[in-house]
């Protein structure tokens, strides 16, 4: 892909699916909040029975006024990442009702209420059974994320962390003083070095595929795995376009991604073929390194 337009394309593409990873957390963040706001919606619809019981007219509302979500949902961060990727769960209330009719029903909610305990860091433990043993255990609601995320699978164990991060991390009462969890601590520059190995590697396809084929002539091209390829082709790059990353870093950044994104044996394939790529660009004094890049050199 050597195609100006393309290049801007398949660019923007990228960071987009980067900026999904980011609403899918957003969004998770709401499903949670609106689950807690959906007891007043409950309480009405109880006193409004033919027959209300005495509980019915009397309902625990601890749920509604849960410290953290309440915390939460004066975040200014949250309100603007809310309002930038327009999330109202409510479009659509009976997602949310069949998280709160499932919490309902479980000794760990009954638990809660039954608990005076209301403090910030109590109010996490339900959050956190809402989260792990209902939302991520609904068929619809993941379905409703894999609908609208096409990366869904891949990208759903960064969300679940991001989301487990930002609970342990509100500790303040105050909504100013806490901070929702970033894609990454210095994004600005992140961001930069996403874009820079992803526009490298595509200008220098045919040279790294070459560097690898030299390297792998005793293999049918059918039996490497694409991702191998792609893997091996984003190290190379790293390695002669970075000077600032030390070499190690890179070989074991990139096994570490095969472990998780290729097949049972990538990982010792992939190690043997850079190992001889590596001693290739040495040897024509394709690798110069800086700085911090010059360690374990």
């Amino acid at each position: 892909m050597t195609d100006k337009r393309d290049l801007t394309s398949a660019k923007k593409a990228l960071m987009q699916s980067i900026d999904d990873v980011y609403e899918m957390y957003i969004g998770m963040l709401s499903l949670l909040v609106e689950t807690t706001e959906y007891t007043g919606i409950d309480a009405i619809e109880r006193s409004n029975k033919h027959l209300p019981t005495a509980d019915d007219l009397n309902p625990n509302m601890k749920l509604l006024n849960n410290k953290f979500a309440v915390t939460l949902k004066q975040n200014p961060e949250y309100l603007a990442a809310i309002h930038k990727y327009r999330i109202n769960w409510m479009s659509d209330p009976e997602f949310v009702k069949a998280i709160f009719n499932t919490l309902k029903g479980t000794p760990e909610y009954a638990a809660y209420l039954a608990d005076e305990n209301n403090d910030l860091e109590e109010s996490k433990t339900i959050i956190k059974f809402i989260f792990r043993k209902i939302i991520l255990k609904s068929h619809n609601i993941i379905q409703a994320f894999e609908d609208k995320f096409i990366n869904w699978s891949v990208d759903k164990e960064v969300m679940q962390g991001m989301v487990a991060k930002t609970i342990k991390n509100f500790t303040s009462e105050d909504p100013f003083k806490n901070k929702l969890t970033p894609i990454s601590q210095d994004w600005e520059e992140d961001s930069k070095f996403v874009q820079d190995l992803f526009v490298y590697t595509l200008k220098n396809n045919k040279e790294y595929q070459d560097l690898i084929a030299e390297r792998t002539k005793n293999w049918e091209s059918e039996r490497i795995a694409v991702m191998d390829t792609i893997l091996m082709k984003m190290a190379i790059c790293e390695l002669m376009n970075f000077p600032s990353i030390p070499v190690k870093v890179t070989i074991n950044e990139y096994l570490d991604l095969s472990k998780d994104y290729s097949t049972p044996k990538s990982n010792s394939f992939i190690n043997g073929i850079l190992d001889k790529i590596l001693g290739d660009l040495k040897r024509t004094d394709s690798i110069h390194k800086i700085g911090r890049g010059l360690i374990e050199e």
